[in-house]
C-alpha cells in the first residue's frame, strides 16, 4: 500500500502512517533505497504528530525519587546524604511539604542520576 507523504492531521491518517511504517519495516530496507527514504519521512511525520497529540509530561520530582528508591531498594534513610543529612527534609520532601534546594538537586542528580530537568519541576 502506498502512503501519500503529507502532514498527518487526524487519528485516521496517523493509524495509516503507522500501518505503512510496519509494512516498510517488514521489508528491512537498506539505506539509500526508496523504501528506506519513505520510512524515514513517514517516521518523521509520525513523530511530529505524536509530539503534538501524545505529549508525555516528565514525572514530578517526588515520583522520580520514589521510582529510583523502589528500583534500587532504597529507603528514606538511604536518601539522608542527599538532603544535607536531614531525615526530616527527606520525609517532608516525599510528603510534598518541602521543595528541593539547589544543593539537594545537585546531590540527587550526581548521586542517583536523576536528570536536572525532572528535579527542577
Amino acid at each position: 500500500m502506498k502512503f501519500k507523504i503529507k502532514p498527518i492531521r487526524s487519528e485516521k491518517e496517523y493509524r495509516l502512517a503507522m500501518k505503512r511504517i510496519d509494512e516498510l519495516i517488514a521489508l528491512n530496507p537498506t539505506e539509500g533505497t526508496e523504501a528506506y527514504d519513505e520510512l524515514d519521512l513517514i517516521s518523521t511525520l509520525v513523530e511530529v504528530y505524536e509530539n503534538k497529540h501524545y505529549k508525555i509530561d516528565a514525572p514530578d520530582p517526588i515520583k522520580a525519587v520514589q521510582y529510583i528508591m523502589e528500583e534500587r531498594g532504597l529507603n528514606q534513610k538511604d536518601l539522608v546524604k542527599y538532603f544535607n543529612g536531614s531525615k526530616a527534609s527527606v520525609s517532608s520532601f516525599l510528603a510534598g511539604r518541602r521543595e528541593l534546594s539547589k544543593k539537594m538537586i545537585k546531590a540527587l542528580h550526581e548521586g542517583l542520576g536523576i536528570p536536572y530537568e525532572i528535579l527542577m519541576t
